[in-house]
């Protein structure tokens, strides 16, 4: 005979043992707080830095998302991912961020529409065109994949849609999945910031200025104080965080070098986008002109550091294009746009925060650049050409005889070169063991540098902008006139710029990986009939054997009572 009052008794006791312990853990939890990811790519985990910086915000960071309403699949998992890398914000910063979505299609007069779309578009979020199926009918529907980021009385535009072109349309979606932590958390950043780190852009030595870097100092003041300064006039660079030196033309002294070099010794970043070799563009028609070189005085210094600009030209297949006149019409010149090889496209980068997901990069007559040994320097590749690349020492014959002569790939065999280099370490000041120029303060000198970053790049046109023949003013910062075409150079000197700046390491968000895992479409149809009477017949299996189960065990339970 089973004894119910102590059966009722062990029921009772395992009940409250339970609530006590249900209440126990959530006391743990509310102490110790632990957030648990199971993806295998880690896709819900944002990194230390964003984390440090959502937790000590001063005031409310308010997100407006553009990006509610009906879209196709590939918009509607982008919209999911963005309000989930908002919640984990959420979960850090507490009420000190706060989202919504917004449609801005929204039934309101046309004229109030125009306007804000118009508004929209002055704060960088461009729109964009989708097509889907509603009702059996295409339906075109006007997209603002991005968001306005407000803090106290600063905002800014960030788009969400990014990505490399030349990748298809679920890959774009995909990579713009990935950069979502950087986009908005990099944003954040910029604007809760009291200080601006300062970049110096070197002149003095006939570098590019004026209307001709309108672009790239548009494009770095919205996160950085960016000044001109003349390193042959000033004492020294100190004060600043970083400086850029772009294309110079004319020589540099020694006491100019060493100003330099002592910057970079304590701890100052770098980026130098130089050229080696000088191509008159006005000169190229007819039987052309020879490519000549600078007289930088800097191999030296260069060399110190590790690496050394060759008196060469890379030439490329995947090439950007030049106008050319293929014939006349009456008196009229027709003009065509052809592939220059001493343009090349650059879309090949090594898996690194600075380049990840970018588009494609356009640049003018790039050198090669080689390696020298550095004690204790970390470098990494950053910029290819195509694997379809030729070397073309000096002295170089450059015409638009080279725009109407076939490319061959079998002439261009020199595999993938890297036109940019990231180093990294301590690095030693090329003055030392050696006499420093004369009027130098010896006191101050130091041999042996701090932990830093620099960045070479062999082409000086990359920062460079063009400008308006007709109205005079700048273009942006990679949009190439001839093809209309907006390529990723003002992207990539942000980003090396970020990657330098940036000690809190928020820009290695830009690793993030959101693995595309597609189903197989041949296996998918030959596996159809299988699957679809397996989904049919298994339910109905499961609860006939759960039946089957549960009458066994109870006639069995009962039978022994």
């Amino acid at each position: 005979m089973v004894n119910l009052f102590n059966k009722k008794t062990e029921y009772l006791l395992s009940f409250a043992i339970g609530i006590v312990l249900i209440i126990i853990v959530n006391q743990l939890g509310s102490m110790y707080f632990t957030r648990i990811d199971l993806t295998e790519e880690k896709r819900y985990t944002i990194s230390d830095a964003t984390i440090e910086m959502l937790q000590n915000l001063d005031e409310t960071v308010y997100v407006d998302v553009y990006l509610d309403g009906e879209f196709p699949a590939g918009f509607q998992r982008l919209q999911k991912s963005i309000r989930e890398i908002l919640e984990e914000f959420k979960v850090y910063a507490g009420d000190q961020l706060q989202y919504q979505f917004i449609d801005p299609t929204l039934d309101i007069s046309p004229n109030v529409r125009q306007e804000f779309y118009q508004n929209l578009a002055e704060k960088g979020i461009q729109p964009t065109n989708v097509f889907d199926t509603k009702g059996g009918e295409k339906v075109e529907k006007l997209v603002f994949p991005g968001a306005v980021i407000s803090y106290g009385t600063r905002e800014k535009g960030v788009m969400l849609l990014k990505g490399n072109k030349s990748s298809s349309p679920q890959e774009q979606l995909n990579q713009s999945i990935e950069g979502l932590e950087y986009e908005l958390a990099s944003s954040i950043l910029q604007l809760t910031q009291s200080r601006l780190k300062s970049i110096a852009y070197l002149t003095g030595h006939d570098e590019p200025t004026g209307k001709k870097i309108a672009g790239l100092k548009s494009a770095l003041s919205e996160y950085y104080f960016i000044q001109e300064v003349d390193i042959s006039t000033v004492n020294s660079l100190e004060g600043f965080d970083a400086f850029i030196l772009a294309q110079p033309k004319s020589g540099f002294s020694e006491t100019d070098k060493l100003k330099m070099d002592q910057f970079i010794m304590k701890g100052g970043k770098a980026l130098f986008v130089i050229d080696k070799l000088y191509v008159n563009l006005d000169s190229i028609g007819g039987e052309g002109t020879y490519a000549l070189p600078y007289d930088h005085n800097l191999d030296d210094f260069f060399f110190k550091y590790g690496i050394r600009f060759e008196q060469s030209l890379i030439v490329d297949i995947n090439a950007g294009y030049y106008p050319v006149v293929v014939g006349n019409m009456g008196n009229q010149p027709q003009m065509r746009l052809m592939p220059f090889p001493y343009f090349p496209l650059i879309n090949r980068y090594e898996p690194h925060p600075i380049v990840r997901n970018l588009d494609a990069v356009y640049t003018r007559f790039v050198s090669k650049i080689d390696t020298v040994y550095a004690d204790g320097i970390r470098k990494t590749p950053l910029l290819y050409t195509s694997e379809y690349s030729r070397i073309v020492n000096a002295p170089i014959l450059v015409s638009l005889n080279d725009i109407r002569a076939e490319l061959k790939p079998e002439f261009f065999q020199a595999g993938p070169q890297v036109i940019g280099w990231l180093y990294e370490g301590a690095f030693s000041s090329i003055y030392k063991n050696r006499f420093l120029p004369e009027g130098a303060d010896q006191s101050n000198f130091v041999a042996d540098g701090k932990e830093t970053g620099l960045i070479f790049i062999s082409d000086g046109d990359l920062i460079k902008n063009e400008v308006n023949p007709k109205t005079g003013q700048p273009l942006e910062l990679g949009l190439e006139p001839f093809s209309n075409t907006m390529y990723a150079n003002k992207d990539l000197i942000v980003n090396a710029m970020a990657y330098l700046m940036d000690e809190g390491g928020i820009i290695n968000a830009r690793n993030r990986e959101v693995k595309i895992r597609p189903l197989d479409p041949v296996k998918l149809q030959r596996g159809k009939t299988f699957w679809q009477t397996f989904n049919l017949v298994a339910p109905i299996a499961l609860l006939i054997a759960f039946g089957l189960i549960k009458y066994w065990i109870r006639k069995k339970t009962y039978a022994k009572n």
